[in-house]
């Protein structure tokens, strides 16, 4: 599990990459927030987390229960989701808006395509939207 990265995932770089490109600046991993969002872009108040689907539980054909360890495995993203709601409920009681960008989106039968991720970010960013999350297709 050491060479399990939490910063700068392939995911989250196709992120940056796209939002960069498109002329939105912004903030990795800052600390003085609740659950260090993956990008941050002050000027809008806008939070976006980019969470793998295992680490996190998504409900998609991504997530699979490991066969070994199930409890250790079971209590584990458990916690990790704890931690999940505690932080996105944390951002909105300090007025952010928050966005949840999930593996699947990108990657995986039900991606979309890099450039249809990057777009329904930066509407989301547009929008007066609250809370959103970003999934693979159904």
């Amino acid at each position: 599990m050491s060479g399990i990265r939490s910063k700068d995932t392939k995911p989250e770089l196709v992120v940056r990459r796209g939002l960069h490109a498109l002329g939105y600046r912004y903030r990795l991993h800052v600390k003085d927030l609740p659950g260090k969002p993956d990008i941050v872009l002050p000027r809008r108040r806008a939070a976006i987390f980019v969470h793998g689907c295992f680490w996190h539980g998504h409900n998609c054909h991504l997530f699979k229960w490991p066969k070994t360890r199930t409890d250790f495995w079971r209590q584990k993203i458990k916690t990790n989701r704890k931690n999940d709601e505690r932080a996105i409920r944390a951002l909105q009681e300090q007025a952010w808006r928050v966005l949840i960008v999930w593996e699947c989106s990108l990657k995986g039968r039900t991606r979309h395509s890099s450039e249809k991720t990057i777009s329904l970010i930066s509407d989301w960013l547009r929008s007066d939207q609250g809370k959103d999350e970003i999934r693979g297709r159904d």
